[in-house]
């Protein structure tokens, strides 16, 4: 590709803050990034420093579905046509069952799972038509094989359905020579901090240091490379090992 252009959501804040300015260390001309609450200029200029052109778009994923996809489309128009799409968009719903709302369970499917097909339908088309590209979703831990934790419920499931929206999207759309993959962080709780101060910092995982912006990015840059064309439907965790504790502490 000669010219790679990526599309990322939430890429205002969180862990998605520090992923696409690293795009631009992989060779990519222009990185856009959706953001809703959370000002984009700290990341716009970061974007700009590492050597790619930057912009970004207001779109609030839980807004009403003709809203979104005219806002997604614009943002195509605008700084697409993108070869790849990181989906990072995707709120935290915390709370057990018993306490739960419609809210909750509208905030959780359509913000994690409505909110990917959506992003899905305006990018592809440009994708399909240069028979390359590449997506990555969000999950979680476990979100692969249903695994369960208390008050995860409503998350819970809605990750596990992108897993298997973002796997069956893989196969149909791997003939066109787009891969669809997951990445599934751990409880990674300081957004911004990076491998070098993460090493230095204690927590309850097997491996027993945070995690890392870095660390995601890590397996975000492995998923998009454009060699990369025989690795679609996976998902890789993120988690320090989380994965394998029998269960989560309330």
């Amino acid at each position: 590709m000669s010219e790679r252009r990526a599309l990322v959501t939430g890429g205002a804040g969180g862990l998605a803050a520090g992923i696409a300015p690293a795009l631009a260390l992989d060779g990519f001309a222009h990185v856009a990034i959706t953001y809703r609450a959370t000002p984009p200029d700290a990341t716009l200029a970061a974007i700009q420093a590492a050597g790619a052109g930057a912009g970004a778009l207001r779109i609030d994923f839980l807004d009403d579905p003709l809203v979104v996809r005219s806002a997604l489309d614009d943002a195509v128009l605008r700084y697409g046509p993108f070869d790849t799409l990181i989906h990072a968009v995707g709120p935290l719903v915390v709370k057990r069952f018993a306490n739960s709302t419609l809210d909750d369970y509208r905030a959780a499917f359509e913000g994690n799972v409505r909110s990917a097909v959506l992003a899905a339908a305006a990018t592809l088309p440009a994708m399909r038509a240069a028979g390359f590209g590449r997506i990555v979703f969000f999950g979680t831990v476990g979100s692969s094989h249903t695994r369960p934790f208390r008050g995860f419920s409503l998350y819970q499931a809605a990750k596990s359905a992108l897993v298997a929206f973002a796997r069956s999207l893989a196969i149909e759309e791997a003939g066109h020579g787009i891969t669809v993959n997951v990445v599934a962080p751990g409880d990674i709780r300081e957004k911004k901090i990076d491998r070098a101060r993460a090493l230095e910092r204690s927590a309850r995982n097997p491996r027993g240091r945070l995690g890392s912006y870095e660390d995601v990015a890590d397996v975000v840059r492995f998923f998009i490379a454009a060699e990369r064309d025989f690795v679609t439907g996976s998902v890789i965790e993120v988690a320090g090992g989380l994965q394998s504790v029998a269960e989560v502490q309330d």
